[in-house]
């Protein structure tokens, strides 16, 4: 059931109501008690699915899967070797000058 918004043209009050989508919409403003409601165009909401196992890559196809499976030997394959004795990049070292190095 859609969430619809209202909004009186005499009062200008504006609220949400949760309706059923074949109901007929509102005319009687709750705050004035006037006939000059009317149902406004909504956002709309997004979905947001909740718990566990809601993941973009849930809903694949199976061609899909075949393929992403097909080439994860091939990635690890394809990296070279570390040559033996051969230094690994280790993190940049930086100058330090000013009062930060004094401390």
């Amino acid at each position: 059931m859609p969430t619809y918004e209202y909004e009186c043209r005499d009062c200008h009050h504006q609220f949400e109501l949760f309706q059923n989508i074949t109901a007929k919409p509102i005319t009687r403003c709750p705050k004035c008690k006037k006939n000059k409601l009317r149902r406004l165009i909504g956002k709309g909401a997004g979905i947001i699915f909740k718990g566990s196992g809601f993941y973009q890559t849930d809903y694949r196809s199976d061609h899909y899967k075949k393929q992403s499976a097909a080439d994860k030997p091939a990635v690890a394959a394809s990296k070279p070797a570390p040559k033996e004795g051969a230094k690994t990049a280790g993190p940049a070292k930086t100058e330090k000058t000013g009062a930060a190095a004094k401390a």
